[in-house]
């Protein structure tokens, strides 16, 4: 019988659980352990897993292979760094902490254990319709991109969770940090570095002391330009995003998730003729499942068991990431001096 690896999730919460779904459903892979403030105390679950109503009394109790870190953004690099130490490969959610500081510690640590794997959660990497227009993009049949815009956002902040969302000591940022940081992973997947980035960010709605709403205007060293707005004021739930080539164009829109609140996932890939007169052939492709979970955690477990290179999300793409995030903070000169980031950013 082959040896199944020994699974904690640190955060048992709406995403914890069901993460643990798709953990259940490898065959090489098994949850003992998990934690979770609610729980109150120590003990066990009626399927046999040991719960701990504190995830450092979780990793430091039990003898775990892998680690998933499914906690507030102020605990997430802690977790990360206890889970590493201990020998245990790790998957944290994003972000990967409050700021660029929480990122350097992580990274610091996991240098020095270059047998472990870390691989942070971006899973709109692995929805289908991002597949297929990474795969058009790559190509090259509709030439190199111009352009990109962007629109990520939901009805408000939920201050859930006593709270801490809305609050910049716990959470690091706003909307912009908690979801527009896929919008930012995607479109550095599909266009590069950004180096130049102007930005206006603001929270003169709702009101927090972390932005509702933040709009960046980027461009990367090729001239690609690229236009986001990350919002909490939308009244709705919207995900979309405009890609702009020299033969055609891309249009992402919806998106699958739990919540089914984003409308139907759909790629519509529109190839531009001389004589179209400004209304080209498109073909709309609308996807019905949503694989990312799966092969998120798949791919993860695939890197730990076959010691092979995490293909996203690695730390490193993490950390550019968050960097480019606090940049469209800091272009904002209202809300550099509140990140008290170095000159660089």
């Amino acid at each position: 019988m082959i040896k199944k690896l020994r699974v904690g999730i640190a955060g048992y919460g709406v995403v914890g659980r069901r993460r643990r779904g798709f953990i259940d459903m490898h065959p090489r892979l098994r949850v003992v352990a998990v934690s979770d403030e609610k729980f109150g105390q120590d003990g066990a679950m009626p399927d046999g897993v040991r719960h701990y109503a504190d995830y450092r009394t979780l990793i430091a109790g039990q003898d775990l292979d892998m680690l998933f870190v499914s906690l507030p953004n102020h605990l997430a690099a802690d977790a990360t760094i206890r889970g590493l130490k201990k020998g245990m490969h790790v998957f944290c959610e994003k972000p990967p902490g409050r700021d660029l500081a929480d990122v350097a510690r992580v990274r610091a640590v996991e240098r020095l254990r270059p047998r472990l794997k870390l691989k942070y959660g971006f899973n709109h990497r692995y929805h289908d319709s991002v597949r297929d227009a990474l795969k058009i993009v790559r190509s090259g049949r509709l030439g190199k991109i111009l352009n990109l815009n962007g629109v990520y956002g939901k009805s408000h902040i939920i201050p859930f969770d006593k709270g801490w969302r809305a609050q910049r000591r716990f959470a690091g940022g706003g909307i912009l940090l908690d979801q527009g940081i896929h919008m930012v992973d995607l479109m550095c997947l599909f266009a590069g570095d950004f180096t130049e980035v102007h930005s206006v960010v603001s929270n003169s709605f709702w009101r927090h002391d972390v932005e509702d709403n933040a709009y960046a205007l980027m461009k990367t060293k090729a001239g690609v330009v690229a236009l986001l707005h990350s919002s909490a004021t939308l009244w709705r739930h919207r995900f979309h995003l405009d890609i702009t080539l020299e033969k055609g164009s891309l249009t992402l829109s919806g998106m699958l998730s739990g919540s089914k609140s984003y409308g139907a996932e759909t790629l519509t890939v529109a190839e531009a003729a001389p004589h179209d007169a400004g209304d080209p052939r498109e073909v709309t492709t609308r996807y019905t499942q949503d694989p990312s979970w799966h092969d998120e955690i798949f791919e993860f477990a695939d890197a730990v068991i076959k010691n092979k290179t995490i293909v996203h999300g690695a730390s490193h793409e993490a950390l550019r990431t968050m960097e480019l995030i606090y940049r469209i903070y800091c272009a904002d000169p209202a809300w550099r001096k509140a990140y008290r980031l170095s000159a660089k950013h």
